[in-house]
């Protein structure tokens, strides 16, 4: 029996870009629609039309890559890489445009929330019918179902249609599906974007036994501290194609220091592609000092501003800048937005608009950080008219013998920030019992 678990041989995706094509069942839709026919009856899509105003944009291009069985591999890149694509060619959800991908055993895949869920079904009609569509008998599933709905925590909701469920339990009972189900090969799509920090430690420890047990796992993400705890190796995409594969260090490196995350200064100057929608386009992010000097590195004494223009194309209620700030593992040290202003509770009339958010100085600790701008609707659920995750990026450095938190400390300064705080000592008298 061969090792190997997936093989991918210049694969590439072609879309085109404006365009609603005609929607095609997937074999998984197909055995869904038969499955779930004793609970309800599915009203066919209707078909859609071609734009023929259209563009074409290849999301994946001779990529090849192949992956032994056991082995854990981090999938890794900026947004628009090519990364979801490839998984749900890997599911059989979409479609190659040219090559091949060869997956040898059961799939069980969780590329976003509620992948693979019929949203009339309960929980646990959901649970047995997406067991039946990893071919697993009734028994089976019998044996795994208490440990699944343990591991989801929604006990009291396993009797209720999941169209009901929040977006945390409903990525709760997906990832538990996937994970409990045993399929020989888990397809994991940034799942630690959606919980608490609780759940996201409970996942990573899933996906650790899952490995240990040696099953093939490839793991989608943002957070490069997971990818590095959990992948052996890793595979880096930018524009489609496959940048660099190999030992997870060098990957993740590789990724943090492209030329996609060196800059201070990101400017978008053609608003028409600029991110963001019909309301909100994000025109520039920048880390300045305060006579407003764009630069990368910054001493961990010295202030720093963070700059996010826009412009708002329609009048937006309660509309706010965001800034989530991450140093190199992907750990989130703080997020911040301009709510704190009293203009961000009146309509933001159509116009240009820069938001400005002052970082005090000895506040965060060396090493490089990378910057988040997202321009949000404050309501409930938040809307996101735009998020440019790695706009930016900065360095801050720590000089030995400074007025910082460091002072004389020469090794390594633990912490993922670095606050200067005001010390006391004192020499205290106090008389102890035998003494004079």
């Amino acid at each position: 029996m061969s090792d190997t678990a997936i093989r991918v041989e210049n694969l590439g995706k072609l879309y085109r870009i404006g365009t609603l094509q005609q929607r095609h069942d997937t074999l998984r839709d197909q055995i869904t629609c038969m499955l779930i026919a004793p609970f309800h009856r599915l009203r066919k899509p209707n078909s859609r039309i071609r734009n023929q105003n259209s563009d074409h944009i290849w999301a994946l291009k001779n990529v090849s890559f192949e992956v032994k069985r056991g082995e854990v591999v981090g999938i890794i890149g900026r947004n628009g890489a090519g990364k979801t694509t490839l998984l749900k060619i890997l599911s059989r959800i979409t479609e190659p445009t040219e090559g091949r991908a060869e997956v040898y055993g059961r799939v069980g895949s969780l590329l976003e929330v509620g992948t693979g869920f019929h949203p009339e079904l309960t929980g646990r009609e959901n649970i047995y019918l997406n067991g039946a569509i990893l071919g697993m008998k009734r028994a089976e599933i019998d044996r795994k179902f208490n440990e699944i709905v343990a591991f989801a925590e929604i006990e009291k909701f396993m009797d209720t249609p999941v169209k009901h469920y929040s977006s945390g339990m409903y990525v709760r009972l997906a990832f538990a599906v996937a994970a409990h189900l045993e399929p020989e090969i888990l397809l994991v799509d940034e799942v630690l974007a959606v919980g608490d920090a609780a759940f996201q430690k409970k996942c990573l420890g899933k996906m650790g036994d899952v490995a240990r047990e040696g099953r093939t796992v490839l793991f989608v993400s943002h957070n490069m501290q997971a990818v590095a705890r959990l992948c052996s190796r890793a595979i880096l995409l930018d524009g489609g194609q496959v940048q660099k594969l190999g030992a997870t260090p060098g990957v993740v490196s590789a990724y943090l220091y492209s030329g996609h995350n060196t800059s201070a200064e990101k400017l978008w100057d053609n608003l028409d592609i600029a991110p963001g929608d019909d309301m909100v386009r994000l025109t520039a992010v920048r880390a300045q000092t305060e006579s407003g000097c764009v630069q990368e590195t910054f001493d961990s004494r010295q202030p720093i501003i963070l700059d996010v223009e826009y412009t708002v194309l329609k009048p937006v209620k309660n509309l706010a800048a965001e800034l989530a700030v991450y140093n190199e593992d992907g750990t989130l040290l703080f997020a911040s937005v301009d709510q704190y202003d009293e203009q961000w509770l009146s309509t933001r009339q159509p116009g240009p608009y820069r938001s400005r958010c002052w970082i005090p100085g000895n506040f965060l600790a060396e090493g490089s950080l990378f910057v988040r701008a997202s321009i949000v609707e404050i309501q409930v659920p938040v809307r996101k008219h735009v998020a440019e995750r790695d706009a930016i990026v900065f360095q801050i450095i720590d000089a030995l013998g400074g007025d910082s938190a460091r002072g004389q400390i020469a090794h390594s300064y633990p912490g993922i920030i670095r606050p200067k705080l005001q010390w006391e000592t004192e020499l205290r008298k106090v008389h102890m019992a035998g003494k004079p």
